[in-house]
């Protein structure tokens, strides 16, 4: 049997996964974790602080559609777990599948070489040396955060929503002239918590190119339990008739003040809440367009209007960092990273990424699916095709996938996770089941010698 030392890095969703996914076919393998603790964003207050978690934080999409195939949430969860009741989901599957004792925690990899034969030397924080066969990252993409850039300078306070707690944290947000820049998920749920006219904050809400807003219930039901595409249905007539129904469901953007998006809804990521076109309407949160520069303590903005403001919170996404890597060998510049299924780097076989996609409606069930190839391919059931047909593939998927998306880095790894999850189930896998059987195993996959440890130091 075919059985490589196996390194995961991380143990997020995607390296938790993984490693379940491992040790249903019996592969050997280390998890490398830099924290104390398994969840990765997912563990709030994560001392590696790989957590953009904030104290109030509940999770977006409903519990119908995140949960693991084969670990369902608990009945008694609400429709939109907080975010412990994720870390005891995590924590829980961790326990139903033994997955505490593969992983090394307090000992992430530092760094990562590639030997000229194949097979990965890595060294730890514990500053040793191990060999493996084959290495799966999954450090996670929503831990370094991004800012934007604007003329002049600002000489208030500034921070990133990944270092926001709650109103008291790490700062006291009461009594101040607040600005949130973007209008994602996280820009929403914030904006919303400090414009509670309790903490007498005046809020200013910026956006760059819009946003829709979508509702978290239709009809009394979470709203995500309505969406399913088709891969039986050409996928741009889909995304018309959601953009016919989007304003009956939710009006339009400028309806509540909102600068009107520069793009047709699903040609950019949607931000889901309940609660800020209230805020909206009932005008505790000022909206307004894209900054055009900063004079002091005044913002200037694209209409012509200014404002002063002792705050700027930026709601800007993340950077895809590899930290580990040697940014000459792989990195991913303006969040690019161009791979065969969201996995594969073309003439690469020993290396594969899990978990680095924008999945809408959901990341957990995506992960899982990547898992099934892992485990499968770690054993040599799946063959990668032809460097030149990957490279084929990436850009013609990346142009399925995110061609009619505004350009942006928060896009360039977005995909429909039911187009993909089938593409993978009833296309890809198999596919490679049959290329596996008439080539054999990939080069790097050994058998199974001895009860040698896996990567035994060097």
């Amino acid at each position: 049997m075919y059985q490589p030392r196996t390194a995961v890095i991380g143990a997020g969703i995607s390296g938790l996964t993984a490693g379940k996914m491992l040790r249903d076919y019996g592969v050997p393998y280390v998890c490398f974790e830099s924290s104390d603790r398994v969840g990765g964003n997912w563990a709030f207050g994560n001392p590696n602080g790989h957590s953009s978690a904030y104290r109030s934080l509940h999770i977006d999409t409903s519990k119908h559609q995140l949960s693991f195939r084969d670990f369902p949430m608990p009945e008694e969860f609400p429709d939109f777990p907080h975010h412990t009741q994720i870390k005891q989901y995590l924590d829980d599957y961790c326990r139903a599948f033994d997955l505490n004792r593969s992983i090394e925690f307090g000992n992430g990899v530092e760094h990562a070489r590639r030997l000229p034969g194949g097979g990965w030397d890595l060294r730890t924080q514990r500053d040793e040396v191990r060999h493996f066969d084959f290495l799966v990252v999954a450090n996670g993409h929503h831990w370094d955060p991004r800012y934007p850039k604007f003329p002049g300078e600002f000489t208030g306070e500034t921070m990133h929503a990944h270092h926001y707690i709650d109103p008291r944290t790490p700062m006291e947000f009461s009594g101040k002239r607040i600005l949130v820049v973007g209008l994602g998920n996280s820009a929403a749920d914030i904006a919303v918590e400090l414009s509670s006219k309790a903490l007498d904050n005046k809020l200013t809400l910026s956006t760059r190119s819009g946003a829709w807003i979508v509702p978290k219930y239709i009809a009394g039901r979470p709203a995500d339990k309505y969406y399913r595409t088709s891969p039986y249905i050409p996928f741009s007539w889909q995304r018309k008739i959601a953009q016919w129904g989007q304003p009956l469901t939710a009006g339009r953007p400028e309806n509540y003040g909102l600068p009107k998006p520069n793009h047709k809804f699903f040609e950019a990521h949607p931000t889901q809440s309940v609660e800020l076109p209230l805020r909206l309407g009932s005008g505790d949160v000022i909206p307004k367009p894209d900054i055009d520069r900063f004079d002091g303590a005044t913002v200037h903005f694209a209409d012509g209007t200014a404002d002063d403001f002792d705050i700027i919170i930026y709601a800007t996404g993340y950077n895809i960092t590899f930290p580990f890597f040697d940014p000459d060998f792989i990195s991913a510049p303006d969040n690019r990273i161009d791979l065969y299924k969201r996995m594969f780097l073309p003439g690469m076989e020993d290396l594969v990424f899990a978990g680095f996609a924008q999945s809408t409606p959901t990341l957990f069930p995506f992960v899982e699916c990547q898992a099934r190839l892992i485990g499968a391919y770690a054993v040599g059931r799946y063959r990668l095709p032809s460097a030149d047909t990957m490279r084929q593939v990436i850009v013609a998927e990346q142009q399925h996938y995110t061609g009619h998306m505004v350009p942006s880095a928060r896009h360039t790894q977005q995909v429909d996770y039911f187009l993909y999850e089938h593409d993978m189930r009833a296309r890809e896998i198999p596919a490679g089941a049959r290329r596996a059987r008439v080539q054999g195993p990939p080069a790097w996959a050994r058998v199974a010698e001895t009860d040698e440890p896996v990567g035994v130091r060097q």
